[in-house]
């Protein structure tokens, strides 16, 4: 799907600002709108989530349906194209009304979805526009939630007072089989962009490298009659090559590689008319593949350093902040790091796009976390493989051209040891599905988690072994001498395997501002003693190819007894202000090679 795009051709219309908002009540039909919902309703901002933008609990902690309603009003001059209503990013299900009538539904939170509008509107006439928003999580949706939905209290452990207990009363909440805060809402822009009624609808862009040029594959999909051309303008916005037709190749001669920062991030753009359409498309000529060992962009040992991330920051919640995200990029090239994971869902597109503009290289993954937590097997009873399916599809189709995307991450950390067999079944069918996808051929892993790793018949079988591991932390904690020897005993059995390994996530949470002459746990002392241990022992493994900390900053979770305001594992605060781990990395990063590290 093609991210809207304003030029000669196309308009968009940016929905964003106050919309009419409400929480369901009960009273209503699964998501149905019906005429009720007109004047009963408070303002909310979009994009962004609804939880923390009202002082009132019940936003905090809703449970079902959520409401957004404006009007919307197509200008003349625009009724005779084709008009689309795109949504980036809707959590977790949406039902879409235009005047009454259902004119989309889509199931996940973290990827685009649009209707087409063109005969439902005129022009000059406003048009009730209606999204009813589901947050609830269970075995079929992704990220997965408890299937039993009710909680005393969050827990139904046997220890309550016995006469509560014997009320038997209940409450529904969210049960997140995750560690982070279900936000929900219209978390991304809503727009309504416009085309001609002959378009192009998709562009495929890959690249491959032979001696000094680049070789650009294209595939555009066009819809309606029209001459198709493709032509490709350099960064100084000089064409240096057109082809005619849907499908070609172009060579480039002594071409500009794609470089992850701080070498040269160099974009190219694809333009591609159909007739009176025309659209525009940054693009990178880089490689990326598994070789043995390692991990090779343009033919060159690439090393990880970054972190796990989150889209998270106050009072937004996961809503789209492209001012954070400037900042997020600002402080990832302080810190001497090159990549990030996109844990554990998609990111906002223009993320990527600034990525592909600052050099800063991407594992891509999916909202597949919490799959297990039963004491049936999962791959069993859960219903979520088509969705899972659908997700990984629609993914690679919004990333595919992105430079800065080197590996898809087919989800996070699930259970792959309680049912070895129908664990295995089910992800190496779905990284052949993956793989099949994917018309640049990316490496492609999934994120496993602290597991009897002998038992674990699939995480060997990635193209890049990816592991999260808290020996310090979660167990053994505070003895970071016995965490260094348990790390080591693991770490012995994945090389025998023979795979490139990245460490995903490691980390210690950390109060800012609370130190301690003998460093011990939650200390900003603590957590640089953890990552000097870890990382002294990972430095010693050539097959380790990167090392992703967990979290690049603090982020918010459920409540709970593990949690005091949030998850704090971050190496900045929430506000991103450097804990001393961030200045520790800062001086590791910026004297560890991108490439060519321990060969």
């Amino acid at each position: 799907m093609l991210y809207p795009e304003i030029n000669e051709a196309r308009s968009v219309i940016d929905l964003s600002g106050p919309w009419y908002f409400r929480l369901d009540d009960g009273s209503h039909d699964e998501g149905k709108a019906d005429s009720d919902f007109i004047g009963h309703d408070s303002l909310i901002a979009v994009p962004a989530s609804y939880n923390d933008l009202k002082e009132n609990p019940e936003y905090r902690k809703h449970y079902g349906w959520a409401y957004y309603r404006r009007t919307i009003i197509i200008p003349r001059a625009l009724c005779s194209e084709r008009i689309m209503l795109r949504f980036d990013a809707v959590t977790h299900y949406a039902k879409v009304y235009l005047d009454g009538e259902l004119i989309a539904e889509h199931k996940g939170g973290f990827l685009p979805f649009e209707a087409d509008i063109t005969e439902k509107v005129k022009s000059g006439r406003e048009a009730e526009l209606i999204v009813a928003v589901d947050n609830r999580i269970n075995h079929s949706t992704l990220p997965m939630g408890n299937e039993g939905g009710t909680a005393f209290f969050g827990s139904d452990n046997a220890d309550v007072p016995s006469v509560i207990a014997a009320k038997k009363w209940r409450k529904p909440t969210n049960l997140p089989n995750f560690d982070f805060f279900n936000y929900a809402g219209i978390n991304r822009p809503v727009r309504i962009y416009t085309t001609p009624k002959s378009y192009i609808d998709d562009i495929t862009i890959t690249t491959d490298i032979e001696g000094n040029d680049g070789v650009i594959s294209f595939s555009v999909s066009a819809k309606g009659s029209g001459k198709t051309t493709v032509e490709i303008v350099d960064r100084e916005g000089k064409r240096i090559a057109e082809a005619e037709g849907t499908e070609g190749v172009i060579r480039i001669k002594d071409a500009h590689l794609w470089w992850p920062y701080p070498g040269d991030p160099y974009l190219y753009k694809a333009v591609a008319r159909h007739g009176d359409d025309v659209y525009s498309l940054e693009f990178g000529i880089r490689t990326a593949e598994v070789n043995g060992l390692d991990f090779l962009i343009n033919g060159r040992p690439f090393y990880f350093k970054g972190f796990g991330k989150h889209e998270d920051t106050a009072i937004h919640g996961r809503g789209f902040d492209f001012v954070m995200d400037m900042k997020d990029v600002s402080m990832i090239h302080w810190m001497g790091a090159n990549s990030f994971r996109t844990s554990h869902y998609p990111y906002a597109e223009e993320m990527y796009q600034l990525c592909d503009r600052e050099g800063i290289v991407i594992i891509d993954e999916t909202p597949a976390v919490g799959i297990g937590g039963t004491t049936e097997d999962i791959y069993k009873i859960g219903s979520f493989r088509k969705h899972h399916e659908d997700v990984i599809k629609d993914l690679i189709a919004r990333d595919k051209n992105h430079p800065s995307v080197v590996m898809w991450s087919m989800g996070n950390e699930p259970d792959v040891v309680s049912y070895p067999d129908s664990a295995y079944e089910y992800w190496h069918s779905l990284y052949e599905y993956t793989k099949a996808l994917d018309p640049a051929g990316r490496p492609v892993t999934f994120v496993c988690n602290q597991n009897n790793y002998e038992r674990d018949r699939i995480t060997r079988e990635m193209d890049v072994v990816c592991i999260n591991r808290y020996y310090g932390w979660y167990n053994l904690s505070g003895d970071m001498e016995a965490a260094a020897y348990a790390l080591n005993m693991e770490l012995d059995f994945w090389e025998e395997i023979g795979k490139p390994l990245i460490i995903t996530e490691y980390g210690a949470d950390t109060l800012p501002g609370f130190h301690l002459s003998s460093p011990e746990m939650f200390s900003e002392e603590f957590q640089i003693l953890y990552y000097r241990t870890m990382n002294g022992e990972f430095d010693k493994r050539k097959f380790i190819i990167g090392e992703h900390p967990w979290n690049f900053a603090d982020f918010s979770t459920i409540q709970g007894p593990m949690r005091a305001d949030g998850n704090r594992k971050g190496l900045l605060t929430r506000d991103r202000r450097p804990k001393m781990a961030a200045h520790y990395f800062r001086k590791r990063w910026l004297a560890i090679p991108d490439f060519g590290y321990k060969r």
